[in-house]
């Protein structure tokens, strides 16, 4: 770890509060002049770090930049030994992640980035990604002996950690649209996207990359037009460290869950946030949409609808439609 890091933890420890030039020098084993170069080299990233004479340096408590140093100190022992990497932009955080798992990357290795260029959702959509007002994230699992079915509920342990991770932060509620879309005051403000590859053999998961992007506060711009209706945040407006406490709050709830044996107790708390039970529904089918009612969801997050005609079925992916209000 360069100077110019270890002074970011230092900092991110001590918030708000004034280290004098002196002080930082001796707890990094470094001249002043080390000292004043970082400090320079962090305000070059956007950093407001206030001097004043015969005080010090403190880094202002409005500042809400992701970095590793600022995510780990609000991350819980479940999540020791996960490796860290936040990068400006890329293009897409889960092709990056796929790469780095297929050249044996191990479990825990997550990719944080202010902006993705070519940002991917279900379907082949592409999932907006501004810069500076979100969290685009991928993790690299590695679960042993997980069959196909088994590893859809990497999906919906992710969807219940991001609510009680945006109801922790923001203390507002965050529901559920199967599979994967996480709503705040009727808008998606989340999306998620698990990859997976299997072994060609046994069938079973040789690695999974769970992707997600939370709109944390609303772009300066505003969303695009065809997502007005559609996107919200959130909070209404940037938050003092924001980011890096909503990273550490989902990281911390899913790692809980998903190192918990059988995962815990997550569909009950997927089945709760659930917006769409006991709702009519569109299921969308490869040859059409059929109207349907939500009865329910399984221990394994499956959706079970009942058709007009009174046929029932049990959705284990695909898509549905609901009128959001």
């Amino acid at each position: 770890m360069g100077i110019k890091e270890q002074l970011l933890a230092l900092f991110e420890r001590h918030k708000g509060v004034f280290l004098s030039g002196e002080e930082i020098a001796e707890k990094l084993c470094v001249s002043r002049t080390a000292v004043w170069k970082a400090v320079q080299a962090l305000r070059n990233q956007g950093y407001s770090i206030e001097a004043v004479r015969n005080k010090g340096y403190c880094l202002s408590e409005e500042t809400d930049i992701l970095s590793v140093q600022g995510i780990q100190k609000y991350l819980d022992p479940v999540c020791r030994g996960m490796t860290f990497t936040v990068l400006p932009t890329l293009h897409s955080t889960n092709t990056f992640v796929r790469e780095k798992a297929m050249a044996g990357a191990p479990e825990g290795y997550t990719v944080i980035a202010n902006t993705q260029t070519g940002g991917r959702g279900r379907c082949g959509r592409a999932f907006y990604s501004p810069a500076d007002t979100g969290i685009y994230l991928s993790l690299l699992l590695r679960p042993r002996h997980f069959a196909p079915r088994q590893a859809a509920r990497l999906t919906t342990i992710a969807a219940v950690a991001a609510c009680e991770a945006i109801e922790a932060v923001s203390g507002k509620k965050a529901q559920i649209k199967w599979v994967n879309d996480i709503y705040v005051e009727g808008k998606k403000v989340c999306g998620i996207l698990t990859e997976a590859s299997f072994g060609l053999e046994d069938g079973y998961l040789e690695f999974a990359v769970l992707g997600i992007g939370i709109n944390v506060s609303p772009p300066p711009d505003g969303f695009p037009d065809e997502l007005q209706k559609i996107a919200g945040a959130v909070f209404r407006d940037r938050q003092s460290d924001g980011k890096n406490r909503l990273t550490a709050a989902f990281l911390n709830r899913f790692m809980a869950y998903y190192t918990a044996p059988q995962n815990g107790s997550y569909a009950s708390g997927y089945r709760s946030r659930s917006l769409v039970l006991g709702r009519e529904i569109q299921v969308l089918l490869p040859d059409g949409a059929r109207k349907a009612v939500a009865l329910d969801v399984d221990e394994d997050c499956r959706l079970m609808v009942a058709y007009e005609n009174g046929e029932t079925d049990c959705l284990h992916s695909g898509e549905i439609s609901v009128t959001i209000s």
